[in-house]
């Protein structure tokens, strides 16, 4: 029998605000020596009383906007009652009846990126959005062979829980949602999406049923998975150990499970609570939560256009490949950088633009050890050169050495041509010239390409460009050799 997969996924996104959810405790505690950021309040100390963190509000109103959710305006907080040594209150402060969001979707890109490579093809996949609800993160356990140790440090840290519908059939779509998901984040400012750091937690919640059954199998879920390789293969694990399971006639059950990453296997930690197992009641400390509709209107005005749109509009209106697209959008920072190049240069200058950034602004990024943000050159700068690249007053050689000095000292393009003479040669009658000095001072090659050789073609456009020092317009010589060439044939 064929079956399929259906997931659901939870995903954990910790609020990147300067305090915790509900007390005035720093919310940086990455690095920090265990337990020295807390207080009573997050501590779960008797009579310590919670404030709601405004700033966690707007950044989960953010999200929910952006994941194409209604909000309520009015909600109130629960308690989650639960019994772990990384809780210290015993209970986890939440929004379970009223989530801050509900009823969104979000438009992915679905590839088969199982090789590693990118490939152009993909299918556009909307999965619908449940629900997005505020909450305060538990503490970290770390667990040895003898001990177990508990950091609070985390306790307390703004948490906004994201919850899909099952609309998700394969580990790539998985794969997937979750990239779109980190890249929303970040956009929008209010996480860093770091999985490895645990600011991004995904949790899928999956089962197989016979293909083309409408019912549900039985429900697994994988708990804190902190990489996309480690969401994609343990899917794909659990869809081979089930589907041998199902066929050898065994019957799945429905338990919590781990991800092994060296042994690149799941294991079970503890049976599934239901809903019920928690005790929600009303949070007795915090008032009910009334968002006004200037408030919203203020937060809605403030989501920029996102990744996947973005791509749409480049591929549209500047003709970009998928691949370019989705490069010049993986971050915001460089998606308006590339943006405000193209206002100043003009639509048609948008694919040389995408080409200089992906290939030598990267190289020089990378080597200087900075990101686009702290680039002394501005984007009108790189429109510069690229118009003067187009007007054929430096070629394209030329524009990288000069590229480098304005990374490097953040001068202007036409300031540096000027500055150290390095106009491209474009006088015909002087190529010729050099084209000519060229062929005869090399008849050896001369007979070898007339012989059919015509790989050697290179060497002599290569010898043209030295005597020219890099500045010769390539197409032009390209052109006269080749006439020359066919004149000496004859």
């Amino acid at each position: 029998m064929e079956y399929e997969v259906i997931i659901g996924m939870e995903t954990h996104i910790e609020l990147d605000t300067a305090s915790k959810m509900f007390c005035t405790c720093s919310a940086s505690f990455y690095g920090a020596e265990p337990n020295t950021n807390v207080c009573p309040t997050c501590g779960g100390m008797p009579g310590a009383m919670p404030v709601i963190n405004a700033r966690a509000v707007e950044f989960a109103m953010k999200v929910g906007l952006a994941l194409n959710c209604s909000i309520h305006t009015r909600t109130f907080w629960e308690r989650k009652s639960y019994w772990y040594p990384d809780l210290p209150k015993g209970y986890q402060i939440t929004q379970y009846q009223f989530p801050m969001s509900y009823d969104g979707f979000l438009d992915i890109d679905v590839r088969d990126i199982s090789s590693g490579n990118w490939v152009e093809e993909s299918y556009r996949k909307r999965v619908r959005v449940r629900r997005a609800h505020l909450e305060e993160d538990t503490g970290k356990l770390t667990h040895s062979t003898r001990t177990s140790m508990v950091d609070y440090n985390r306790s307390g840290v703004p948490l906004l829980e994201i919850v899909t519908e099952p609309d998700i059939y394969s580990a790539d779509e998985a794969y997937a949602y979750l990239s779109a998901l980190r890249d929303i984040v970040r956009y929008l400012g209010v996480s860093t999406g770091d999985m490895e750091k645990g600011a991004m937690r995904c949790e899928p919640n999956m089962s197989l049923r016979p293909k083309g059954s409408n019912a549900f199998g039985t429900k697994v879920e994988i708990k804190n998975l902190n990489s996309l390789r480690a969401v994609r293969e343990s899917i794909a694990y659990e869809i081979r150990r089930q589907t041998q399971l199902l066929e050898s006639g065994g019957r799945v059950e429905q338990v919590t499970l781990g991800w092994d990453d060296e042994r690149g296997a799941t294991f079970m930690q503890r049976r599934k609570e239901d809903a019920h197992d928690y005790r929600y009641f009303p949070e007795p400390d915090l008032p009910p939560l009334h968002v006004s509709e200037e408030w919203l209107t203020r937060i809605r005005l403030g989501v920029p256009q996102l990744g996947l749109a973005r791509q749409d509009r480049y591929r549209t209106d500047f003709g970009l490949s998928a691949y370019d697209a989705a490069q010049l959008t993986g971050d915001r920072a460089t998606s308006d950088w590339f943006d405000a190049a193209v206002a100043a240069a003009g639509v048609a200058h948008a694919k040389a633009i995408a080409n200089f950034m992906q290939t030598e602004l990267v190289r020089l990024m990378k080597a200087g050890g900075v990101d686009i943000a702290e680039l002394r050159v501005r984007p009108a700068q790189l429109a510069e050169l690229v118009r003067l690249v187009d007007a054929k007053t430096i070629n394209v050689n030329t524009a990288r050495q000069v590229l480098e000095e304005m990374v490097n000292t953040g001068a202007d393009a036409v300031s540096i041509v000027q500055s150290r003479g390095l106009g491209q040669v474009n006088d015909e009658s002087a190529l010729l010239a050099i084209v000519e000095q060229v062929l005869a001072a090399n008849p050896k090659e001369v007979q070898q390409y007339l012989g059919g050789n015509e790989k050697v073609f290179g060497f002599f456009v290569g010898q043209a460009m030295r005597a020219l020092k890099g500045k010769g317009n390539a197409p032009v010589l390209n052109e006269m050799f080749k006439a020359e060439l066919e004149k000496r044939r004859a």
